[in-house]
C-alpha cells in the first residue's frame, strides 16, 4: 500500500514538497504513533480512527487542516492574524505558517482526539 503522504509530495511541485515535506515531518515528530492514511479524501496523519492533520496545496498556497472547527479557533484565539476558514489556517510560501502556530494545531488536534476517547 502506497504512502498517501509520500505519494502526495511525488506529485507536487518542487517547492511545494519541500514546505509541505516540512510540516509533514514536523507533525511526525509531534506526535509519532500518528500513521499515514488518506481520510476525507486527503493524505493525512491519524491516530487511531480519527483524522490529526492534512496539508494540502491549492491555488494560493497551502492548507492545514487539523479535523475540525475545535483545534482552528482555539489556537487562532493564541496566534490572531492568519488567514483561515471554519476548519483550515492557510499559509503561502511567501508568509509561511509558523511553527509555533502548526505545533500548536498539532498537539491541540491530538489533544482533543484524546478527549473524545476519554468520553
Amino acid at each position: 500500500m502506497t504512502d498517501p503522504i509520500e505519494a502526495q509530495l511525488a506529485t507536487v511541485t518542487a517547492t511545494q514538497a519541500e514546505v509541505l515535506g516540512r510540516y509533514w515531518a514536523r507533525a511526525r515528530e509531534l506526535v509519532p504513533e500518528a500513521v499515514a492514511a488518506t481520510y476525507y479524501a486527503m493524505p493525512a496523519l491519524k491516530v487511531g480512527d480519527r483524522g490529526l492533520v492534512s496539508l494540502m496545496p491549492t491555488k494560493r498556497g497551502y492548507s492545514v487542516y487539523p479535523y475540525g472547527n475545535r483545534p482552528v479557533e482555539e489556537v487562532l484565539e493564541r496566534h490572531p492574524g492568519h488567514a483561515h476558514t471554519k476548519g483550515s489556517v492557510h499559509f503561502t510560501d511567501a508568509a509561511p505558517l509558523p511553527i509555533e502556530v502548526f505545533d500548536d494545531l498539532v498537539l491541540t488536534s491530538r489533544r482533543l482526539i484524546g478527549e473524545r476517547k476519554k468520553s
